[in-house]
């Protein structure tokens, strides 16, 4: 009889053991435990560290505190400014309220992220494109508010949104490089202008410092040319001053009080000389004979001169050994071109000697 008092003793003490065993349970330190007992939800909140339940009568549901990353998928739309684009963001939250997280949302996880789909695709609609690619920032906060707002009833914290990338059509992204280009383009001609401008004003004073010393300009044209001619493959072209050229004009004349005379043109006699012609007969006529006829059988005439023979001069007889040749004799100078002098009239005299160089027809 006590045999079999103490094996039952034994046999409760076992079911004891083992309906104790079944209610424990053990609560991690990022977790929360919710009790349900018989379905109410009870108001003790299991912290973490080993707990017990009643196996059976209690079902304790664990509740993640930790924060959640859960990517939201890409999510096409039309902008305000009617360009179609695709967003895709990514979302952290966590739970502060492990009952309400249980309680007023079957799956808190699905809610979230569907409500940030819905969330997103409402920012799209309600932004520019040029606010999706530059003012993301303020897009993020306004993201966050529209899925906290509904998430707090369910226990849940959103703690930031993020819009990873923005998808557009390549025909879009081929009109915003050309618009980047174009604007690039801008700034740098206005960059451009802007250095002419300041480089204008800095040669102007150069200018003004150059024109008080003349050499200051040679000395910046030699720089200039050592420059050009340190480059082997260009041609370097040389400028001359203005000024250089006029002072090798002037130098060229003749300076008042040196004794010089200018030289006359070619063809144009010396003063107080005349020209001679050449003695194309070689032999001078003699006084008396007569010239030989032309080919209409006409005798030439010839002027006689200052200075010619006279008929009292005998035939035959030599002139004065310095003279030469009566076409080599010199004619006196011919008076200046202002003072106009008649020229005298041949004398009729037969048997005057012609002059070559003057030969009339009668």
């Amino acid at each position: 009889m006590v045999q079999v008092l103490v094996i039952a003793i034994v046999a409760v003490l076992a079911v004891c053991g083992l309906f104790a065993v079944a209610g424990v349970r053990v609560v991690r330190q990022y977790e929360r435990g919710v009790v349900l007992r018989l379905g109410r939800l009870r108001n003790e909140i299991r912290g973490p560290g080993l707990t017990m339940i009643v196996p059976g009568v209690d079902r304790l549901r664990k509740v993640n505190l930790q924060i959640v990353t859960m990517p939201v998928p890409a999510q096409d739309g039309i902008t305000r400014d009617n360009v179609t684009v695709r967003v895709d963001a990514v979302i952290y939250f966590k739970v502060i309220d492990a009952a309400s997280a249980v309680i007023q949302v079957e799956d808190y996880r699905f809610a979230v992220s569907q409500m940030a789909q819905t969330s997103l695709r409402s920012i799209i609609g309600k932004s520019d494109l040029d606010d999706l690619l530059s003012n993301r920032e303020k897009l993020n906060e306004g993201l966050e508010l529209m899925i906290d707002s509904p998430a707090v009833g369910w226990g849940v914290q959103i703690d930031r949104v993020e819009i990873k990338d923005v998808s557009l059509p390549e025909t879009m992204k081929r009109s915003m490089a050309r618009q980047a280009e174009a604007d690039r383009e801008r700034r740098a001609r206005v960059i451009n202008a802007d250095a002419e401008l300041q480089a204008s004003k800095k040669l102007a004073e150069a200018a003004g410092q150059m024109s008080a010393q003349p050499a200051a300009l040679q000395l910046r044209l030699l720089q200039t040319v050592v420059a050009v001619a340190a480059e082997k493959n260009s041609t370097l072209v040389l400028p001359f001053p203005v000024e250089l050229l006029r002072f090798l004009e002037r130098a060229q004349q003749p300076q008042a009080g040196d004794g010089q005379q200018p030289r006359p043109a070619p063809g144009v006699p010396e003063a107080g000389t005349q020209p001679t012609a050449p003695d194309t007969a070689g032999t001078q006529p003699v006084a008396g004979s007569a010239p030989a006829a032309g080919a209409n059988g006409r005798q030439p005439v010839a002027a006689r001169g200052p200075g010619a023979g006279s008929p009292s001069a005998p035939a035959g007889t030599a002139r004065d050994p310095g003279a030469g040749s009566q076409a080599a004799r010199p004619h006196p100078s011919p008076p200046p071109r202002s003072a106009a002098r008649p020229r005298p009239a041949p004398p009729a005299d037969a048997g005057a000697r012609p002059r070559p160089d003057r030969l009339t027809r009668h």
